[in-house]
C-alpha cells in the first residue's frame, strides 16, 4: 500500500487581474464550451504569464501558479517557502479545496485540517465552543469523537473564559489560539497551517511549533508549514518545497532548502532606483548599497559594514524618518533608524555602520523605510538588497560551523588556577 499522502500533478491556478471571469459572457460561454464540452486546453492558458509582483507585465492573465508537481509521503513535515507573491497560499488554498486549480490532478489520501487566515471554518455568531463541533463535523468526525478531545482543545487555546463566547467578540490573537488547538487536536491525517501563527505572541508560538513537531514525528501524521522564519522551518521539517513566481524552483531536504533560499539573496550588494516615488510624490528612493571599505565584492565580518541610503525630497519635511531593517533567514536581526530631522528640500544620504566582529558568516537582506512624522510610512523596499558575510582564515575560534544570526566577540577573563 503507496505511504503517499499527497500527490500533486501538473498544477496550475490563473487569474485575471481586476476582474472577475473573462470580462464578458461571450468569452465565459467560448471559455466554458472549450474545455467543458470540447475538452481542449483553457484558452487563458496561451496568453497567462508568470506572476512576478515587481514588474508590469503585457497580460492581465497571471500564473498564480504553473505546472507544479510533487509528492509528500505520510509523516512528513513539509516546509513551503518563497517571497511574498510567490504561490505558497493559492497552493494551501488549493490542497485545503478552498479553491480549484486550472489545470491538474491532486490526490490526498486522508482527512485535511486546515488553518489558512485568522478565522478559518469559523462562524462568527457561534461561540468558541460551538465552533470546535462544527469543525469537527466537517472533518466529518462524530460528536463522541469531539467530546474526547474538547478538553484538551480547551486547555490548549488557553481562552476557556471566553469558550462560551461568540468568536466575533475574540481578539485576532484568541481567534488564532482557539483556531489552531482544533486543527491540531481533532483526528485529521494532514494538517495544513499557512503563516497566520505570526499572528500570535511569542509563548502561544512555540507552544505551537512544539505541538506541529508532536503531531508529525510522535502521532506520524502529516503536516504542511509556511512560513518566512528559516529556523522555524528547520526545526520543524524533514523536507522542502520553494515557490518562485508561481513554479517550484527548489524541492529538497529541509537544510539543503534553507541553504539555497538564504544563498538566493546573496547577490545584490547595491541597488540603484529609478523614478520611485513616496506615497504622495514627495520622496524618491534613489539608492541602497552595501560597503566595507573599498571593496564591494566580499564582506568580512571583521570589518565595519556601512549600509549607505540615498534619497531625494521634493518638498521642505518638519519630520523625517529612515529605518533599516536587518533580516536573516526570516528572522529579524535589529531595526536601526535615525531621530525625526527637518530637512529641507534636496538630495540627502544616510550611512549606518555595523560594528566590525557582531555579524556571523550568514546570508543578510535589508528593508528600507522612509517615513514622515514618526508613522507615516512613505515607501516601504523590502529585500531591497542582500549581502554575505563570510571570515578570514585566522578569525576561526575551532573547525566547524559556529550557529546564531550574530557572533560577537565578548571579552571574557580566562579561569586560573590558584
Amino acid at each position: 500500500m503507496s505511504n503517499t499522502a499527497i500527490k500533486v500533478e501538473n498544477l496550475s491556478k490563473i487569474y485575471r487581474l481586476g476582474e472577475i471571469g473573462t470580462g464578458s459572457i461571450g468569452q465565459d460561454v467560448d471559455r466554458w464550451f472549450k474545455t467543458k464540452v470540447l475538452g481542449k486546453e483553457d484558452p487563458f492558458l496561451k496568453i497567462g504569464e508568470a506572476n512576478d509582483r515587481a514588474n508590469k507585465g503585457n497580460s492581465d492573465i497571471v500564473y498564480s501558479l504553473r505546472d507544479i508537481n510533487f509528492e509528500i509521503q505520510q509523516g512528513d513535515a513539509v516546509g513551503i517557502i518563497g517571497r511574498n507573491g510567490a504561490g505558497k497560499s493559492t497552493l494551501l488554498k488549493i490542497l485545503s479545496r478552498v479553491t480549484t486549480p486550472t489545470t491538474g490532478k491532486i490526490n490526498i489520501k486522508g482527512r485535511v485540517a486546515s488553518l489558512l487566515e485568522v478565522g478559518t471554518g469559523f462562524h462568527p455568531e457561534l461561540t468558541g465552543r460551538e465552533n470546535i463541533y462544527l469543525n469537527g463535523a466537517i472533518l466529518g468526525m462524530r460528536k463522541r469523537e469531539i467530546d474526547r478531545k474538547l478538553d484538551e482543545i480547551i486547555d490548549f487555546s488557553g481562552v476557556e473564559r471566553y469558550i462560551d463566547t461568540p468568536v466575533k467578540r475574540y481578539s485576532s490573537g484568541m481567534y488564532v489560539r482557539l483556531a489552531f488547538a482544533v486543527a491540531a487536536h481533532l483526528e485529521s491525517e494532514i494538517l495544513i497551517v499557512d503563516e497566520v501563527l505570526a499572528v500570535g505572541d511569542a509563548e502561544f508560538q512555540k507552544k505551537c511549533l512544539g505541538k506541529m513537531g508532536e503531531v508529525s514525528k510522535g502521532e506520524g501524521r502529516t503536516v504542511l508549514f509556511v512560513s518566512h522564519n528559516m529556523a522555524a522551518v528547520q526545526s520543524l521539517c524533514n523536507k522542502g518545497i520553494m515557490l518562485k513566481n508561481g513554479r517550484i524552483c527548489y524541492n529538497a531536504g529541509v537544510n539543503d532548502l534553507v541553504q539555497f533560499y538564504t544563498s538566493d539573496y546573496s547577490q545584490k550588494n547595491s541597488v540603484f532606483i529609478n523614478d520611485r516615488k513616496g506615497l504622495n510624490n514627495d520622496i524618491n528612493l534613489i539608492s541602497v548599497r552595501i560597503k566595507q571599505g573599498t571593496n564591494n565584492d566580499v564582506f568580512y565580518i571583521e570589518e565595519e559594514t556601512s549600509i549607505i541610503l540615498d534619497f531625494k525630497l521634493e518638498t521642505q519635511q518638519k519630520s523625517v524618518s529612515t529605518s533599516i531593517h536587518l533580516n536573516c533567514m526570516g528572522a529579524k536581526v535589529f531595526c536601526v533608524g535615525d531621530d525625526s530631522l527637518s530637512l529641507d528640500k534636496g538630495h540627502f544620504t544616510m550611512e549606518y555602520k555595523i560594528p566590525k566582529n557582531f555579524l556571523n558568516t550568514e546570508n543578510y537582506s535589508i528593508d528600507v523605510y522612509l517615513i514622515f512624522n514618526v508613522t507615516d510610512v512613505q515607501d516601504q523596499f523590502d529585500e531591497v538588497l542582500s549581502f554575505k558575510m563570510e571570515e578570514r582564515a585566522d578569525r576561526k575560534e575551532y573547525v566547524g560551523v559556529i550557529g546564531g544570526v550574530v557572533r560577537p566577540v565578548i571579552p571574557y577573563t580566562k579561569s586560573i588556577q590558584i
